[in-house]
């Protein structure tokens, strides 16, 4: 009976350990997604989960992935964080710990990318976000990366654009409170644009809280100010809300927006409002060539809409760690794949994705262009220049 029990035993070892090699299995190659599939910000998350999709239907269609001379069948295991700090830690243990996982894509907000982040760190298991664009999600942290463009580098030329573009020296400021990713955008804007500008030049800097529906007070003494121009670094569903209320205010002057306002759902929400608005993204889809194009036809086949820069950064993002497990190769040992994971992401150079070149720095973040787009009259979001670091 004890021989049994120790062969029992040694047969659980051996079985444990070729589950975890790949992180799903010795033919399998396991990637856990910490998303919102639900909460104030669905999109984001169906954007993530479908571009993983794409990518997993096309490579698994072809016999998996080939590293080092043998195939993998991808496995994507698809968590929702709720669009909650709390919901997107309990979700980053559960893909470690429970799932397995080699490594993790998202959380896609910083709100939510940045404690998480910090498990995934302890945990030794590569991260990449495709759309937190706060500092501290990848500061002193060697696990973590991410596919996106900082606020500290968005802030600077967002506000020398919208003054060249819009010729205007006094600015107000739109912000939720409660997102990190906002606050810290907003007072990144409001720095540069006073160095540009003056002491004084922003005249309202005005915030709201995250469950908040009516803008009046705040949009009213904007309205009544010297403002020129509004910057509103808000997410998407708070555009379709905020800036039909400033036009039954009477606002009509120009509205400069950042990365956040870049969903598939930005022009329904808004009832077409945002309308020959700016704002910073990641990519713009109309004219996109090469393979960008190619994306953007298979996704828009695939799921009936052009996707947004969250799908286009998750589609790099994924991409990112498959190219590392193709460099770095696959051992039967799980802390030992991610451990070469993550040096191999922060060794990629002159990495060509879909939303442009990059390469990594110490802080695991990529140096990249950021686009402007304007909101067409039809709703597309349309090409009008890059901005170099």
């Amino acid at each position: 009976m004890k021989k049994v029990t120790v062969f029992l035993g040694i047969f659980f070892l051996l079985t444990l350990s070729m589950v975890s090699a790949g992180g799903g299995g010795e033919n399998t190659i396991k990637i856990g997604f910490n998303i919102p599939l639900t909460g104030d910000s669905p999109m984001v998350g169906e954007g993530s989960k479908y571009a993983g999709e794409l990518i997993k239907n096309k490579i698994n269609a072809q016999g998996g992935l080939e590293v080092k001379g043998k195939k993998y069948l991808l496995d994507f295991i698809y968590v929702d964080n709720e669009l909650k700090a709390e919901s997107a830690v309990q979700a980053a243990i559960k893909l470690i710990e429970q799932d397995q996982v080699l490594a993790v894509i998202g959380p896609q907000g910083s709100g939510r990318a940045i404690p998480a982040g910090q498990i995934n760190n302890d945990n030794r298991t590569p991260m990449v976000s495709a759309w937190s664009t706060n500092p501290d999600t990848t500061k002193n942290r060697p696990y973590v990366f991410r596919a996106c463009f900082l606020d500290p580098f968005q802030a600077p030329v967002a506000a020398k654009f919208a003054k060249d573009q819009f010729k205007v020296t006094r600015t107000a400021i739109l912000y939720n409170l409660e997102d990190d990713y906002s606050k810290t955008l907003a007072e990144l804007y409001r720095d540069n644009w006073e160095k540009l500008n003056g002491p004084g030049s922003v005249v309202a800097f005005e915030s709201f809280g995250q469950r908040d529906q009516d803008f009046s007070v705040q949009l009213t003494r904007i309205v009544n100010s010297s403002a020129e121009m509004l910057y509103l670094p808000v997410y998407y569903n708070f555009v379709g809300l905020v800036v039909p209320q400033a036009k039954d205010l009477g606002w009509n002057k120009p509205i400069m927006g950042s990365d956040s306002w870049g969903s598939a759902d930005l022009w329904a929400l808004s009832k077409g409002s945002v309308a020959g608005y700016y704002f910073t993204t990641h990519y713009a889809a109309a004219g996109a060539v090469g393979k960008t194009k190619e994306f953007i036809d298979e996704y828009s086949t695939a799921y009936g809409y052009i996707p947004d820069d969250v799908a286009a950064l998750t589609h790099d993002a994924v991409m990112i760690v498959l190219e590392a497990i193709k460099n770095t190769g696959l051992t039967n040992n799980l802390q030992q794949n991610r451990d070469a994971i993550k040096n191999a992401i922060a060794a990629l150079k002159n990495y060509d994705g879909i939303t442009g070149k990059m390469n990594f720095n110490a802080e695991g973040d990529p140096e990249k262009d950021a686009v402007v787009v304007q909101v067409s009259n039809a709703g597309e979001f349309v090409y009008v220049t890059s901005l170099k670091p």
